[in-house]
């Protein structure tokens, strides 16, 4: 039996489809882009920039996905403990890399932000364009199911 996807979980997969495609174009670009600006050490600049974008962009679209069933305070509690365990792992990465020299450091901010601020971009078109309802119909057939979760009439409908 397969399931259909949820409208929330087709936000999320369009996001997660935009920030791939986004960073598949600027890995590119960036390895061009570094190549031409600095040689080798561009291009190590452009793809460290790519995979810091990645981790720092992606982990936020798939904690927030793996968490819309559960309650708010378990998704802001995921959502704000992967923030600063990513933050902490970009400060990290980036002072191991300071006293390198085989990266440009200017090619892996640019990249690096350029990732970073795109895929935020994307990810609230992905939201403002999606579908997403208040709440989604039960599985069986005339089956309402109120935005608590529970199946049955609303608040509203209760004395109807």
């Amino acid at each position: 039996m397969t399931t259909t996807p949820s409208s929330t979980d087709l936000v999320f997969r369009q996001a997660l489809r935009d920030m791939l495609v986004l960073l598949g174009v600027l890995t590119v670009v960036g390895v061009l882009v570094g190549y031409l600006v600095d040689g080798l050490a561009g291009v190590w600049g452009a793809l460290i920039g790519v995979g810091v974008a990645l981790v720092f962009s992606g982990t936020t679209v798939i904690s927030v996905q793996r968490t819309t069933r559960s309650a708010p305070t378990t998704m802001m509690a995921v959502i704000l403990g992967a923030w600063l365990v990513k933050i902490l792992v970009v400060i990290a990465l980036l002072v191991a890399l300071k006293p390198l020299d085989f990266y440009n450091p200017q090619v892996l901010a640019v990249v690096m932000l350029l990732g970073v601020i795109g895929s935020a971009v994307l990810d609230a078109r992905a939201v403002s364009r999606g579908r997403v309802g208040y709440f989604e119909p039960a599985a069986g057939p005339g089956a309402a199911q109120s935005p608590s979760g529970n199946a049955g009439p609303g608040p509203d409908q209760a004395g109807s």
